[in-house]
């Protein structure tokens, strides 16, 4: 009598069935110009770079999955990145009683390029850009009946500490061009009502999130604040670090927990679909 066993898939070939079992609903979110294919497998790319992913949550991952399509854009690290972040969950054991435990959760988020792109793209928005300014910098700006906003970055050197961060817009049909200017100060303050204040997008990326919130306060005067106001709030559904959450079920969200979770199938090795 012989036995027959089966060994355990690689947890990246798990996420790959997965994907693929959610080809429908990324066909449905994602815009015309980005293929099904091309999304799983920048997610792939994503998760090879960053093996925490696959240790993460599955569901948080797959929701953060189809926010990402949602807005039209790659989780590329250019556009948009998956960032990991622990948040202590209660649990009920086995055993019927109740305590807590850390768990990693995936938050999508959209990086400058992903704003900027989706702002073009609402066809009222000619040119969208942003900067942060360094101490170093030349930067002068003017306020009154002749604005005007002038910035050299040092190069090469040291260009010192951030100050400052702006942004620039222009609209079709206006040459006049759109600014907005905040300092650390204001920048801070910003980031302080943030819910991602003391999360790893701001500790990560700080200027990323410095251009953005500029960006978010110069959409307030664009045609194109609905569009760009949508995406920059995205970083507000980021829980803080630490942040105590009744149940893993209350952060997933009904959608979230309507994702499919790794079943036994997917484990083994004759399940996975290539």
């Amino acid at each position: 009598m012989s036995i027959t066993t089966t060994k355990p898939a690689e947890p990246r070939e798990v996420l790959r069935t997965q994907l693929v079992r959610m080809s429908g609903e990324f066909k449905t979110a994602l815009p015309s110009h980005i293929t099904t294919d091309k999304f799983q497998r920048v997610i792939m790319t994503a998760a090879q770079q960053n093996p925490e992913l696959i240790e993460a949550d599955r569901r948080s991952l797959l929701m953060a999955a189809t926010k990402c399509a949602t807005d039209g854009l790659l989780p590329d690290g250019r556009e948009a990145a998956f960032v990991i972040f622990n948040s202590k969950v209660k649990v009920t054991r086995p055993d019927g009683s109740k305590g807590e435990e850390w768990r990693k959760l995936v938050q999508y988020m959209p990086m400058r390029a992903g704003v900027l792109k989706r702002a073009l793209n609402s066809g009222h928005v000619s040119s969208l850009q942003g900067h942060v300014v360094y101490e170093n910098d030349h930067f002068i700006w003017h306020q009154g009946t002749d604005e005007k906003l002038e910035h050299r970055p040092l190069f090469p050197g040291d260009r010192g500490k951030a100050i400052g961060a702006y942004a620039v817009a222009h609209i079709k049909g206006d040459d006049r061009p759109l600014f907005r200017v905040m300092d650390i100060a204001r920048i801070e303050k910003a980031r302080a009502v943030s819910k991602s204040a003391t999360g790893p997008a701001w500790s990560q990326w700080w200027d990323e999130m410095a251009i953005k919130t500029v960006i978010r306060n110069l959409a307030k005067d664009l045609p194109s604040s609905a569009e760009i106001e949508e995406i920059a709030r995205r970083d507000d559904e980021v829980p803080q670090v630490g942040e105590s959450i009744a149940t893993i079920d209350e952060v997933l969200t009904d959608e979230q927990r309507a994702l499919p979770a790794p079943s036994k199938l997917d484990v083994l090795e004759g399940a996975i679909v290539s």
